[in-house]
């Protein structure tokens, strides 16, 4: 075998782990669309609840081990297991088991994706010239706030929230404060309405999954973004006025 076949098995190899996420998400989307869902969970509660009271510590091992499977392999129904957070542990420790599983998720894309492509694509992008090298340096350059950005502002998916990093060389320990901080807000707001299912059950009625969108919570989580950006801005002015 050549060098060059090695290294072209290689590279084969270090794409594995991303391609059985993708492979996953849409194996998963395809098989547990009728499952992860809110009917079940509905139905099932009475179940889940007695579960939990008997057996507290192996019922939170179980519920983020579900959760972590969930978001690292984009699997549908992270916003159930969400609200199941909620529901089954109040919205305290709730958020803290579902924003705790939901970054050790993000973490298994963020390190498959960095091995397949992210550390060839970003020395590539280093060796560049022009626009592109522009680019990578603009985002090295606001690391901090272009990664809390893009975890606050709830139009951008999480599978590619987390593939983004992986391709432009930003460090492990860096994306992981960045997501656990950044999903904070988001995850509160569901894992809320995930505690106030009790008495949606009761009405016979389906929670407002939109309730992200609405003024109210909208405009801080928007706020919390701006402020994210505010150093990208001033830098920029700061770079304006020295030219």
């Amino acid at each position: 075998m050549t060098e060059t076949e090695t290294k072209t098995r290689a590279g084969w190899a270090r794409m594995l782990p991303l391609a059985g996420i993708i492979t996953a998400a849409l194996g998963g989307a395809w098989l547990l669309g009728d499952y992860l869902t809110f009917e079940a969970l509905r139905d099932n509660r009475e179940a889940l609840i007695a579960y939990r009271d008997a057996h507290y510590l192996a019922a939170v091992a179980v519920f983020m081990g579900i959760y972590i499977v969930i978001a690292g392999f984009s699997l549908p129904g992270a916003t159930i297991a969400t609200l199941a957070g909620g529901f089954l542990f109040g919205t305290f420790p709730g958020v803290i088991y579902n924003v705790g599983a939901a970054t050790v998720g993000a973490v298994i894309i963020f390190l498959a994706a960095r091995w397949g492509l992210g550390e060839k694509l970003s020395a590539k992008m280093d060796a560049s010239e022009g626009r592109v090298k522009a680019i990578k340096e603009g985002i090295d350059e606001n690391q901090w706030s272009m990664l809390f950005l893009i975890r606050l502002v709830p139009v951008v998916p999480f599978f590619v929230a987390n593939l983004i990093p992986a391709l432009v060389g930003v460090s492990l320990w860096r994306y992981v404060v960045s997501t656990f901080i950044g999903i904070i807000p988001g995850g509160l707001v569901y894992t809320s309405v995930g505690a106030g299912l009790g008495e949606v059950f009761a009405r016979g009625e389906t929670p407002n999954l939109g309730i992200i969108f609405e003024p109210h919570v909208l405009l801080p989580i928007l706020g919390l973004a701006a402020l994210a950006l505010l150093p990208v801005v001033l830098k920029a002015i700061r770079g304006k006025e020295a030219i």
